[in-house]
């Protein structure tokens, strides 16, 4: 929305969802405040790769979808988008009538441009929203961090195993295989 030049930008949530920003970068709102970042990177991108090959190898397209950068309304004053999201079918369902769902399993692949402080505040607004599991993927570090509530967290390196258990059982993976 720009009137002579002039960059609107919104202020409540429901502008927010509406709004179509045409500046190339993507948004999420956190409370009033607008979150400005860019799409996946190279790097982002081919873990997706390795990720989303396993997700179809293993059979789970069956059961759901694995996708990219989805908008998630975590609260009334909420809407992130995490780097990939799990949806079962009768949660893409459920969207497609119009309904928010919040996705079971996360995964957000740090950047270095990402502060700790809002990784975390991130991390507590996935699981107060209902989040199951979270992966948090430090590309720059080799390390995957696998959250199954706040207080329960496996820092994996090299041939560790991360798994997205309970939510998917066998959705397993070598944190070496996922930086191949």
């Amino acid at each position: 929305m720009a009137t002579n030049d002039i960059l609107i930008l919104p202020t409540t949530l429901e502008e927010f969802m509406a709004w179509e920003p045409e500046d190339g970068f993507k948004y999420e709102w956190n409370d009033g405040e607008l979150i400005k970042f860019v799409g996946m990177n190279k790097t982002q991108f081919h873990i997706f790769g390795i990720l989303n090959r396993l997700f179809i190898s293993k059979g789970f397209w069956k059961e759901g979808t694995f996708v990219a950068e989805q908008d998630v309304q975590l609260s009334g004053i909420q809407m992130r988008r995490p780097d990939i999201a799990y949806f079962t079918i009768e949660q893409e369902s459920n969207m497609k009538q119009g309904e928010d769902e919040i996705p079971e399993f996360a995964i957000e692949i740090i950047s270095g441009n990402d502060k700790a402080n809002k990784v975390e505040e991130k991390t507590i607004e996935y699981f107060k929203a209902g989040v199951k599991v979270l992966w948090l993927i430090y590309p720059d570090n080799k390390t995957v961090q696998v959250y199954t509530s706040l207080k329960q967290a496996q820092i994996c390196t090299d041939d560790d195993i991360c798994s997205a258990k309970p939510v998917l059982e066998d959705f397993e993976i070598k944190v070496s295989d996922i930086f191949a």
